[in-house]
């Protein structure tokens, strides 16, 4: 037998690393490989040959990783350029110097664009010893073609209960008062059309309608005048209709030439300040928070991010198997479940699944009941937390030994 190397890139969420888990769990119950590999950041880590051995991995370890936040082999932003031949013959070199058959990539877009452009590679010069499979992950769960992501689940389910904590929380005053909540969503309103679940927000705006502010601020009055308060969430990469960003607060690269968003509630709070449309406004940007929160995770989330790498660790036993990404599907039950499947990663890379028109109400003012009964199964559950003296247990991340 060779051996298999599993890795993780782009922005982690609280349950990356059952993806991984599953991968080992899977070949401890099943060995299709003699070592299992992880590669520390990335691409960027496996060019530099930094890897670990995570092929005996102890039950308890295994446990503890799944509810460990963050990706714990180590992220990257590095963009794999199919004209940098380089880096593509040095990551073969790699493979073969460690007898790698197949490397499983945990990721969004851009990792699948990277199992993509590796298997093309492989094809293009007649390459068969090694294969590339794409595991999807990510929190702003805009990854076409699968049902949804896993990491969404457990983001949302803590925007969700965060929503309606702090809402409880500046309620308590008599005092007028706009609330804002800001969450992550460049391209997509996912995470921040969940918050709506919390049956508390009085207006949402998301990337994929334009950002009104004549609309919007005549329907923050509305909710000032029956209530003197209203709670608003928005999205971090809300745009006006040339294109701009709302967000106070932006750059042009992270590393894939995708802009680095922040400060769009700030921005909207000088919006509404500015405008005396109401006394005083509150932001609460959740920033990282929303995609590490791991007390919180949804059980429903976690148990499929390793049912996830489980499915890929068993379908990679096809030798023709590469290329490809498993992802979600929904049953047609009545009760919640879902199976697993596989299509050509390069049908989800460079792609964006936006929150659908039909799934929002006019003049920012929520979603549709169809959209809650979508997000709604992906929230449910708690899994047991192991704690130690309060404090969650995790693993140390492998990077850091």
């Amino acid at each position: 037998m060779a051996n298999c190397l599993v890795a993780q890139s782009g922005g982690p969420t609280s349950v990356i690393n059952a993806t991984v888990a599953g991968v080992v769990k899977a070949n401890q119950l099943n060995p299709i490989y003699d070592t299992v590999y992880g590669g520390l950041h990335g691409i960027e880590g496996i060019l530099q040959e930094m890897f670990v051995d995570l092929t005996n991995m102890s039950g308890e370890e295994n446990r503890i990783l799944q509810q460990t936040p963050a990706s714990a082999l180590g992220s990257c932003r590095y963009k794999l350029k199919r004209e940098n031949i380089a880096d593509f013959e040095k990551l073969f070199e790699v493979l073969d110097k460690y007898d790698i058959e197949t490397m499983f990539y945990t990721g969004g877009n851009d990792s699948m664009d990277t199992v993509t452009a590796l298997s093309e590679y492989a094809k293009e010069h007649g390459i068969t010893k090694h294969r590339f499979v794409g595991c999807p992950k990510t929190v702003d769960n805009d990854l076409m073609v699968t049902d949804h992501c896993p990491g969404f689940g457990s983001a949302a389910k803590f925007i969700v209960n965060t929503a309606l904590q702090t809402w409880l929380d500046y309620n308590v005053y008599t005092r007028q008062e706009v609330f804002i909540l800001e969450t992550m969503g460049r391209d997509a309103g996912w995470l921040a059309a969940s918050a709506c679940l919390s049956g508390i927000v009085d207006i949402v705006v998301l990337p994929e309608e334009v950002f009104d502010p004549e609309v919007f601020l005549e329907e923050v009055k509305k909710c000032i005048d029956e209530k003197n308060k209203c709670y608003v969430v928005v999205s971090e990469g809300i745009r006006y209709a040339d294109g701009t960003y709302v967000s106070a607060g932006k750059a042009q690269n992270d590393g894939f030439g995708h802009a680095v968003l922040g400060g769009a509630g700030n921005a909207i709070k000088e919006i509404i300040l500015d405008s005396k449309t109401a006394e005083r406004c509150k932001v609460q940007d959740l920033s990282t928070a929303q995609r590490c929160h791991a007390t919180e995770q949804s059980l429903v989330d976690v148990t499929e991010s390793f049912r996830l790498g489980m499915s890929a660790h068993m379908r990679s036993a096809d030798k023709n198997f590469t290329g490809m990404m498993v992802g979600v599907k929904r049953k047609d039950t009545k009760e919640y479940d879902v199976e697993f499947f596989a299509t050509e990663a390069k049908n989800v890379a460079n792609h964006v699944k936006s929150f659908p028109d039909e799934w929002m109400l006019p003049r920012y003012r929520g979603i549709t009941q169809e959209a809650i009964d979508y997000i709604a199964p992906l929230i449910v559950g708690e899994p047991d937390v192991i704690m130690k003296d309060g404090i969650q247990a995790y693993v140390k991340p492998y990077y850091m030994r």
